[in-house]
């Protein structure tokens, strides 16, 4: 007879920051030395507990080989590329603790309609 499985469980969230940790989408180790900087900086922003709090999960690969490091933030299906640490610093500010995504950055945005010519 199998043991019962066990439901986990997950502490609640606003946001949740994926980061793609894959060899093709920075080849020199940089997604992973930023999503190993992320614990300091989100809990220097205040954004480790609380109503505003953001999980954050390494992603092998997203499929989207360039321009890395490639973070995607849900539930909002925002997409951002080249995300230096100073980048980094600024999506913190102003998307996940503001709520204005950095145009700039994003080179995809679930939702949006896209056409190609």
């Amino acid at each position: 007879m199998s043991e019962p499985v066990i439901k986990p469980k997950i502490g609640t969230y606003h946001r949740h920051l994926l980061v793609c940790t894959g060899p093709r989408c920075s080849a020199d180790g940089a997604s992973q030395a930023l999503f190993d900087s992320l614990g300091g900086k989100l809990k220097a922003a205040g954004l480790d507990a609380g109503d505003l709090r953001v999980k954050r999960s390494r992603v092998s690969c997203f499929a989207a080989c360039k321009g890395g490091p490639i973070v995607c933030v849900q539930p909002d299906g925002t997409w951002y590329y080249n995300v230096t640490p100073e980048n980094m610093d600024r999506i913190i500010d102003d998307h996940l603790r503001d709520g204005k995504p950095v145009q700039e950055l994003v080179f995809h945005q679930s939702g949006a309609v896209e056409f190609e010519r």
